[in-house]
């Protein structure tokens, strides 16, 4: 069937649904929602059976909902309007919620429901996190289920509840204002999570309008209310009325030079107005019954070595890529056969951390260290021949972040995850070995199309292009102990050394047809020549990306989407899915 995705910007759940939607046969193409002009030009050009917006703001003309049958996906439970859902859940301290797919009619929110699916709402998870996880795992389904409805004309839309769930409204920074004197940790972490990463919340910090994000419990530090206690790996440790929390991310409300402020790593962010506080340093190992923040974790199990790491947005500094670095140095000198690098849930990497890179002094040099400290990162998983290693993608990844992946000798994909192997829409040539590892996995003529199509590849599709050795299908929570689970059968199996030693010969044989270092610095003279070139495209789209700007004619970018290919000729054999 011929669908239109209409959205405002190509988002997670936006890519989610497009993968999701070809994979299962669909002709797919991608609207704006922001240019109704444009959105009527698609619908015309592609003449499409359905519409599907994934944003429920999305404004659908009236000329075109009345003509076509137009679907929304929403955020909430049927019944629920609000435009805050999420955020209202989280703050509310919901353990149970939905995804709703309803038609659009002329009164906002009131159209007959499609599909629902509801889901469980976990502990300690942040807004984001969980849109990326459960929320968009609910939507992709309901959608499906719609369009399948749809497509069978064998049952009709789900009336809409009646009588109707009142419209609560946004949620409001007032609203979520934090009270330290009197709000303890729990409070403060709910409200802290349901801003995260959108809009943050704004507070006031150390005479100043900050905005808030992320926020992860402190089981010890303890002080006067509202007082900065502590640093660690760029977050600050702020004390609640009957404890602390660490914040990673601040924002200033207003800068002196009324330049738009870019989220960055709190201590960062505040510079020379920090105070002097204990910097402490982020753990490596820590009991189970620890309550406290570090993005950088080492554990064992059995004959597995886990360096996890969890960046906020998935964005990695120079800071970060040499901290991970020595994780992974440390993991080195343990006595394992398998290490397994990635997260627990939600984003794997998204390469460079591009908002530190804006706020450098000198942003061509600053994306300069960094791209070279991803590449020593990289490098030195490449460089680890005397045991297995696997990438566990939790979520999405893209540019830098899929090709750290692609250095491991088997990558696992939990199935809801998105990736984006290209550079191009940030207007650079790629590094971190991807000349290498790319064409490795899915060979040169799928590399290249991959680099020029700069299009989201979804899980299963991975698989089947070489991307991805196994797909995992669990949930966003189950992932990670399905991990485990299999990374101690990997190392139990009885042909692991000699594997070790086959991937060791082949690393000698490649290093000798073609050194790691000819590689790099191939890739690197393109990219410093995009850094350090002031009229390079990179140096606007990397500011329109950071201060959330248009980049570029969008609907430019959705007819590029909608002419790729239905199917990629470049397909190997792989395993099935793993059913977890």
């Amino acid at each position: 069937m011929r669908i239109l995705l209409i959205a405002s910007t190509f988002t997670s759940l936006t890519q989610r649904a497009f993968t999701e939607l070809r994979a299962h046969g669909h002709t797919v193409a991608v609207a704006p929602a922001d240019d109704a002009e444009a959105l009527r030009d698609a619908v015309d050009r592609h003449e499409p059976r359905l519409l599907v917006a994934t944003e429920p703001r999305a404004v659908i003309p009236r000329d075109v909902h009345t003509r076509h049958t137009c679907l929304a996906v929403h955020p909430g439970p049927p019944g629920d309007r609000s435009p805050s859902s999420l955020d209202r859940a989280l703050q509310e301290g919901e353990q149970h919620w939905g995804v709703t797919v309803f038609q659009v009619e002329e009164e906002a929110g009131a159209g007959a429901v499609w599909a629902a699916e509801g889901f469980a709402v976990p502990p300690g998870v942040g807004k984001s996190d969980l849109y990326r996880g459960e929320v968009a795992d609910a939507a992709v389904k309901a959608v499906l289920t719609a369009v399948d409805r749809f497509a069978s004309g064998a049952r009709p839309p789900l009336p809409h509840p009646a009588p109707p769930v009142p419209a609560r409204p946004y949620l409001t920074q007032s609203e979520r204002r934090i009270d330290w004197e009197a709000q303890g940790t729990e409070s403060v972490l709910r409200t802290l999570r349901a801003a995260d990463s959108q809009p943050g919340v704004c507070d006031e910090l150390l005479g100043e309008e900050w905005f808030l994000y992320g926020g992860y419990a402190e089981d010890r530090l303890r002080g006067t209310p509202g007082r900065i206690l502590a640093t660690r790996a760029g977050g600050i440790c702020r004390a609640t009325a009957d404890g602390a929390v660490w914040i990673p991310e601040l924002r200033r409300r207003r800068t002196p030079d009324g330049h738009a402020a870019v989220k960055l790593p709190a201590t960062l962010a505040l510079g020379d107005r920090l105070p002097d506080v204990p910097h402490l340093p982020a753990p490596l190992e820590l009991p189970e019954h620890r309550r406290t923040w570090s993005d950088i974790r080492y554990a064992e199990e059995g004959d597995v070595g886990f360096v996890r790491f969890r960046f906020p947005g998935g964005a990695m500094s120079t800071v970060q890529c040499r901290r991970l670095l020595s994780a992974w140095r440390y993991a080195r000198s343990r006595p394992t056969s398998v290490i397994v690098l990635g997260s627990e849930r939600d984003i794997f990497s998204h390469g460079i951390h591009l908002n530190v890179i804006e706020a450098a002094a000198d942003p061509a040099e600053e994306s300069w260290t960094t791209v070279n400290a991803m590449n020593d990162l990289v490098a030195a998983v490449l460089a680890t021949t005397d045991r297995l290693v696997v990438a566990a993608v939790p979520g999405n990844a893209a540019a830098g972040g899929v090709m750290l992946a692609l250095a491991a000798d088997e990558v696992w994909c939990r199935s809801g995850a998105v990736l984006n192997p290209h550079y191009r829409l940030m207007g650079l040539y790629g590094s971190e070995y991807w000349t290498y590892t790319l064409p490795r996995r899915v060979g040169a003529d799928a590399a290249n199309s991959l680099m020029a199509e700069a299009a989201p590849v979804g899980a299963v599709r991975a698989r089947e292009l070489g991307l991805v050795d196994r797909v995992v299908a669990a949930s966003p929570q189950e992932f990670a102990h399905a991990v485990t689970r299999m990374a101690v059968e990997l190392a139990d199996e009885g042909d692991l050394r000699v594997r070790i030693g086959a991937k060791k010969a082949a690393r000698e044989r490649d290093e000798s047809a073609r050194p790691l270092e000819a590689y790099r610095a191939h890739e690197l003279r393109r990219m410093r020549a995009a850094f350090f070139a002031p009229d390079a495209p990179y140096h606007a789209l990397r500011s329109a990306f950071v201060h959330k700007q248009p980049a570029g004619d969008t609907a430019a970018r959705c007819e590029e989407l909608s002419r790729l290919p239905q199917l990629n000729a470049h397909i190997a054999a792989r395993e099935p899915v793993c059913q977890i």
